[in-house]
């Protein structure tokens, strides 16, 4: 059984096809700058060289048919035509209350998911796009949409409700909804593999640190918190997105800085965070390396990032009255061993302990706990798209 997986974003379309029967990938790919100059296709079949195309893509109906003709391209693709294709998933970025599961994709769906636009006006609408692309062009092809939210929706409503009148909540939905719950459920699966223990045993903290990141308290393989809230806006200090804070500064950053409150969502999302802070760079990369090279807000940018995934560590321990391990994933946690490194430092007291060499490793599966720790700390690639391929399995 093949399985597409689609993740489609304003102006880009990633792509991986997989042969569900041994879990492996056929091919892999990324068409970006939709609608814009330059775009390209970035494909790669499994085994064979990379292909990079430079081509008009002016909608996301052209990048899927520019994705399907790579699949089954004569020279580099990997089916012989689409009728290969068992069934599509599709990543959503926001199911609102009204999907706590992954789910087939029908009319009613989709006009479930368009109600949901509200709640993530920048993320959902390209979602809906690319599921509206494939339908047209392979009505006949099964589809599922699986949902960056549903894996929160076991957050128990005292932890879901905000401070602000219950009426808006029943009237408009607004709660704590936590994000990226694909990667935390996956690396939590895969946790409890490496520890040899049953999921429903442990409680566990997962980082998914990227240029987005998210801390997830998971108590017995669910979902009891997450650092993201109504929005992934909320939480930790990110790349480009500020997190949380004082909820009357952007009304102070309008009156002082001029910018309209049109612009406030953009300027909060695009501007703020370590960018902000350090003047430097999103990319962790180029803060760590001017950190080393003095730079005193790049230093200062790690600092504040480290300082409060330690307090997410510490307050999800408390919520969840204990803590087996904690687990780092995304292309920070994967990849950076100074932050890594920075947010377990001091964290003895909660038995979190590293060992300095097994916390050199880079984009692999490790366990880099030092061996007096009570606290075990994992390393573990996310496979977001692997979790999405095996719900669409499941459901078609």
């Amino acid at each position: 059984m093949k399985v597409l997986v689609i993740n489609c974003g304003s102006s880009s379309l990633k792509y991986q096809l997989f042969n569900m029967e041994n879990e492996t990938v056929l091919a892999k790919g990324l068409i970006e700058r939709i609608g814009l100059e330059g775009s390209m296709l970035k494909h790669q079949p499994a085994g064979k060289d990379k292909v990079e195309i430079m081509v008009e893509v002016p909608n996301h109906k052209v990048a899927v048919k520019l994705m399907l003709d790579a699949l089954e391209h004569e020279e580099y693709g990997v089916i012989k035509d689409t009728s290969e294709i068992s069934a599509v998933g599709h990543r959503v970025a926001h199911g609102g209350d009204r999907f706590s599961n992954s789910v087939k994709i029908d009319d009613n769906v989709m006009n479930e998911l368009k109600k949901c636009i509200q709640l993530a006006p920048l993320h959902n609408p390209p979602n809906i796009w690319g599921i509206e692309a494939v339908r047209e062009i392979l009505p006949d092809v099964p589809m599922v949409a699986v949902f960056d939210t549903a894996f929160h929706q076991t957050i128990p409503e005292y932890a879901y409700i905000y401070g602000i009148p219950y009426e808006l909540y029943e009237k408009y939905s607004v709660r704590r909804y936590g994000f990226h719950g694909t990667s935390h459920r996956y690396v939590s699966m895969r946790a409890a593999k490496v520890l040899n223990r049953p999921l429903e045993t442990l409680k566990l903290v997962t980082l998914h640190l990227g240029n987005g990141s998210s801390i997830s308290a998971v108590e017995g393989g669910k979902s009891v918190e997450n650092s993201m809230g109504f929005t992934p806006l909320e939480g930790l200090t990110m790349g480009t997105r500020c997190g949380s804070i004082d909820p009357y500064i952007p009304l102070f950053i309008m009156e002082k800085e001029g910018v309209p409150l049109e612009k406030i969502n953009d300027y909060l999302n695009k501007k703020c965070g370590v960018l902000g802070i350090s003047g430097v760079s999103s990319d962790f990369r180029d803060i760590e390396q001017a950190a080393e090279e003095g730079n005193r807000r790049a230093k200062l940018a790690l600092e504040v990032f480290a300082y409060q995934a330690k307090k997410y560590i510490g307050a999800y321990a408390a919520a969840m009255n204990g803590l087996d391990a904690i687990v780092f994933t995304g292309g920070i946690g994967e990849n950076s061993s100074t932050v890594r490194r920075m947010i377990c430092q001091g964290m003895e007291y909660f038995g979190i302990k590293i060992d300095e060499d097994k916390n050199k490793i880079r984009g692999q599966e490790a366990d880099i706990s030092a061996d007096d720790a009570r606290t075990k700390v994992l390393v573990i690639p996310t496979n977001e798209e692997l979790m999405i391929a095996r719900d669409t399995v499941a459901l078609i």
